[in-house]
């Protein structure tokens, strides 16, 4: 019998990681009234602080959801939904590669404390590089693969939706897109299935228009990072991850992409990439295939050669510290 972790009135979710994703998730959650959350971090009082500030607003917000900060793992305990947020962002001229070394350990430590007070729990990681610090999170705790994913083609999906709404003039509610393979600049963004209220956007814009918008699609976290100077996005990451959770919590099952490790399914072994999947009380209810061309199929393999290689250097560095 398959377990299903969300079963109390009040659902508990532990964000590791009190920065402005972090946070700015946590806000989220408590005001869509979706579930209790804590939020940990090592900075002593920043959680804290951030949890009685939240609190604060309660009452204007209209929910009253538990709210608290901590630097104690043991705080966390039974948490039905921890988020990983934990690691140092991206900077001017970084890729997200670039944040393997110094975030492996941070994704490992924090998957390892939580699951040992939170043995139940459903993992949803978006320290980046996503994919692969999704893949030691899932080697890290032991859980099958239906509860740990990635946060990202929620993101990148959301992006690309956004871009075609800015392109067409057309309200972003009624434009629907899909972007699958992983979170970088091999993402496969898949123009066939991108609509607007059913029409495909083949049929609304040239061939050349829907390439530029693929690019900025697929840069479209750096296109933030060079614009801020100091940091990366957090306001759509969090939303992303907070629809997610919904999905989880309110057994939803609604199908979203997410970065999961795969076992044949699109012709792919023994690697962690976004693939369409629907969400529910399980974590990830099943794996959707759907059909792509031999162009697309191309581009998710490659998508996927790339995340092994970084794999590969990520259990390096964890097994020389």
């Amino acid at each position: 019998m398959s377990y299903s972790p969300i079963v109390c009135n009040s659902p508990r979710v532990t964000i590791i990681g009190a920065g402005r994703v972090g946070s700015t998730l946590a806000q989220r959650i408590a005001e869509k009234n979706l579930a209790d959350v804590v939020l940990l971090d090592i900075v002593s009082g920043m959680p804290q602080g951030l949890a009685l500030d939240l609190l604060e607003a309660r009452g204007i917000e209209s929910h009253n959801r538990q709210i608290s900060g901590t630097n104690d793992y043991a705080d966390t305990a039974n948490s039905n939904i921890v988020v990983i947020t934990a690691g140092f962002p991206r900077q001017p001229g970084m890729s997200r590669d670039d944040l393997l070394k110094v975030n492996a350990k941070i994704v490992v430590d924090a998957a390892k404390n939580a699951i040992a007070h939170s043995p139940h729990a459903i993992f949803i990681v978006v320290t980046n590089p996503l994919d692969v610090m999704t893949y030691l999170a899932w080697q890290t705790t032991g859980l099958p693969r239906n509860r740990v994913m990635g946060m990202a083609g929620v993101l990148d999906s959301a992006r690309f939706e956004t871009f075609i709404a800015l392109e067409l003039g057309v309200l972003p509610a009624d434009v629907k897109a899909m972007v699958l393979g992983s979170h970088g600049d091999l993402m496969v963004p898949l123009a066939r299935y991108a609509t607007v209220n059913g029409v495909p956007i083949t049929e609304l814009l040239a061939a050349e228009t829907i390439n530029q918008l693929v690019e900025r699609t697929r840069n479209g976290g750096a296109e933030i990072v060079e614009l801020m100077h100091t940091g990366g996005a957090f306001f759509a990451p969090a939303s992303a991850t907070s629809i997610m959770v919904e999905s989880i919590i309110l057994n939803q099952s609604r199908l979203l992409p997410a970065s999961t490790y795969l076992e044949g399914e699109y012709d792919l072994n023994n690697v962690v990439i976004g693939v369409p999947c629907r969400l529910g009380w399980n974590g990830i209810e099943n794996i959707v295939q759907v059909s792509i061309s031999d162009q697309e199929r191309l581009a998710l393999q490659t998508s996927a050669a790339s995340v092994r290689v970084n794999i590969a250097k990520a259990l390096e560095i964890l097994a020389e510290t």
